[in-house]
């Protein structure tokens, strides 16, 4: 593994170079990005895959949807659709994409939209008879043509971006200097008990004059499906298989306390074939199955033959969560325009 990286470093460099210039372009405008009459809010990462991105989302749905007309727009990663697809009560979840379509499934009162281009996306939102007041973007941090007015950059605790290093060697979509465009930087999925000394380190080694915040996944209390819910204490005593399809998926194996081999692993984002309901169901004989909210809106429709149930999370904060939630506020309040 270790050769393999050394043998990958001349890559890593030409990556970083090439995204390198291509923030350059950006940044001296020679290469045009747009900006709209509606504030713009950005939730990404530097890194690929696994910083929490889609409970960061709830959150902010959460505390914006009660005043504004809301809107999510991401590229819906995977789906079986192009273009520009708005969410409606015929959209399934091949056409929108597994988290675009539990965003919608969640918070029917809001839009939800996907596009790859993320610009256009924009458009068709705000020429819609529904014109948004606030639009969110997911997974958008690199998405340079489109101009925000805030920035939320994301880096997991187990994966901090300044230990990583370009594609391929490391994970990082773009150098760590990317930080100078976020507003704020939430470092997610900390252990519960991290100590504020741990909390003030990490800003250190971060070292950039931008707030940084820390998060915790947390579990509700209750597994549920289309037609009922269950106490998770309940579920914790019997005999179950865990099954996932999300980027790193350890953290929820161990929250449920299951042995490897009551666990199913698939890749971030499957959709399930009939082979693999078929191997499920083998697997799980008489035990009830719990999954991820996320590999739920893919499963619920598969007519399994055994009980399956899933265990929502969302994203909670350190004690200062109001700062966050005040800098937010302001800027949707005071800023409607992102120039």
């Amino acid at each position: 593994m270790i050769i393999l990286r050394y043998l990958l470093f001349p890559f890593a460099v030409l990556y970083g170079w090439i995204t390198s210039v291509r923030n350059f372009l950006y940044d001296s405008k020679i290469l045009k990005s747009y900006s709209f009459d509606v504030p713009v809010i950005v939730v990404g990462n530097l890194s690929v895959g696994g910083t929490g991105k889609t409970p960061q989302i709830e959150y902010l749905i959460r505390l914006l949807s009660p005043n504004y007309k809301l809107a999510t727009l991401s590229r819906g990663y995977k789906r079986k659709s192009k273009g520009f697809i708005l969410a409606n009560s015929n959209t399934t979840v091949e056409i929108l994409g597994d988290e675009p379509f539990q965003i919608h499934q969640k918070f029917p009162q809001i839009q939800v939209a996907v596009d790859a281009n993320r610009k256009n996306g924009i458009e068709q939102l705000l020429s819609s008879k529904l014109k948004p007041e606030v639009i969110l973007l997911d997974d958008a941090f690199q998405h340079r043509q489109v101009k925000a007015g805030f920035y939320i950059l994301l880096s997991a605790y187990a994966d901090l971006f300044y230990n990583d290093f370009m594609l391929p060697k490391g994970n990082l979509r773009e150098s760590r200097s990317g930080i100078k465009r976020a507003n704020v930087i939430i470092i997610t999925k900390c252990p519960k008990d991290l100590s504020e000394i741990a909390q003030k380190e990490i800003k250190v080694k971060i070292g950039a004059e931008v707030s940084v915040f820390f998060s915790y996944i947390d579990y509700d209390d209750l597994v549920y499906n289309q037609n009922e819910s269950k106490k998770l204490s309940e579920i914790m005593s019997l005999d179950k298989l865990v099954v996932a399809g999300i980027a790193k998926p350890e953290p929820f194996f161990d929250y449920l306390k299951v042995s490897n081999e009551n666990c199913m692993v698939f890749p971030d984002h499957h959709f399930f074939t009939a082979k693999d309901i078929q191997q499920i169901e083998d697997k799980a004989k008489n035990k009830i199955i719990i999954t991820t909210e996320k590999d739920f809106v893919r499963l619920s429709n598969q007519n399994l033959n055994a009980p399956i149930y899933y265990l929502p999370i969302k994203s909670s904060f350190f004690s200062n969560s109001m700062e966050l939630d005040n800098k937010i506020k302001n800027y949707v309040g005071t800023s409607p325009r992102n120039r």
